[in-house]
């Protein structure tokens, strides 16, 4: 803790006035706007189907595995809990994913027309994975702190029917807007702050084919897994124009994939076009320190 003590009602510096729907959009994607501005979340059920949902589960348990079998390839975020980058090519079905409507209309309402595919993963919280820490993915940029604009989004898919006792997402609504000094590495909350993250605390039970987009600045964490079965999670990750994180990840396309895309779909991607993937090695991130996993 530092010497100024951050009160608990002060930590939000507040939203924008009105949340910045663009005229014309349609009243789900207006809707879905406003849930990112207010509440920092938004599902949408039933957006793919449980056979397309079913082949994403089977690509994530390959990737892992493969990720295990070398140095670097999956990091912790905690005991028992993993997560792994990978190619868009390692997922069967990644072009219906990032060209399904609802993902392209709301990012692009939410992150603007020219809005940038930045990073493909997963987590894996497995049987007797802890409660995390309270946290953000990363610190706050200043056009969210300053401007009151949201500069990326975190779409989140399941692999299994959540339960109670696998451990469910835990998300703070409205928390999108907290900032204070006294955050650590500006991510992680104080205990001290854990109990306006408790009272806001909503946890989430997605079942396969339904999708959650998300600002990765909501406080969250994953939840004790009581259960005997893994509990994977996709994860989509988009940027504004200029919010930087496609530094941060190591995503790419070979050049024969990247051909085969429509070009509504390479219009978003900023990752490099190779002739060949390289396995991806997790970086050992603040996060995943904090969290007692890397």
């Amino acid at each position: 803790m530092t010497d100024t003590v951050t009160h608990l009602d002060d930590l939000s510096l507040g939203g924008p006035e009105q949340p910045p729907v663009p005229e014309g959009v349609a009243p789900e994607i207006a809707d879905a706007v406003r849930a990112l501005y207010t509440e920092g979340t938004v599902g949408k059920k039933g957006a793919f189907s449980r056979e397309w949902a079913t082949q994403m589960a089977e690509d994530v348990y390959v990737a892992f595995h493969q990720a295990l079998a070398r140095k670097g390839g999956a990091m912790g975020r905690g005991p028992r809990r993993y997560y792994v980058e990978i190619h868009p090519e390692q997922l069967r079905g990644w072009l219906e994913l990032v060209d399904h409507p609802w993902v392209r209309e709301v990012s692009e309402a939410v992150l603007g027309p020219d809005y940038q595919i930045v990073e493909l993963g997963f987590d894996i919280p497995f049987p007797g994975a802890k409660d995390q820490p309270w946290h953000r993915d990363f610190r706050m940029p200043d056009e969210t702190r300053h401007g009151k604009r949201l500069t990326s989004l975190a779409f989140n898919l399941t692999a299994v029917d959540t339960v109670e006792e696998m451990g469910p997402f835990e998300i703070a609504h409205g928390t999108q807007w907290d900032y204070s000094s006294e955050f650590d590495h500006e991510m992680f909350p104080p205990k001290e702050f854990y109990p306006r993250y408790q009272e806001r605390a909503v946890r989430k039970y997605p079942s396969m084919g339904d999708i959650a987009a998300r600002s990765a600045l909501t406080i969250h964490r994953g939840t004790k897994n009581l259960s005997s079965h893994p509990r994977p999670v996709l994860v989509l990750g988009m940027d504004a124009p200029g919010a930087g994180n496609a530094d941060h990840h190591d995503m790419a396309v070979t050049r024969g994939f990247y051909e085969s895309l429509p070009q509504r779909v390479r219009d978003h991607l900023v990752c490099p076009v190779v002739d060949e993937l390289t396995p991806i090695t997790q970086k050992h991130d603040i996060e995943g320190l904090m969290m007692g996993g890397a």
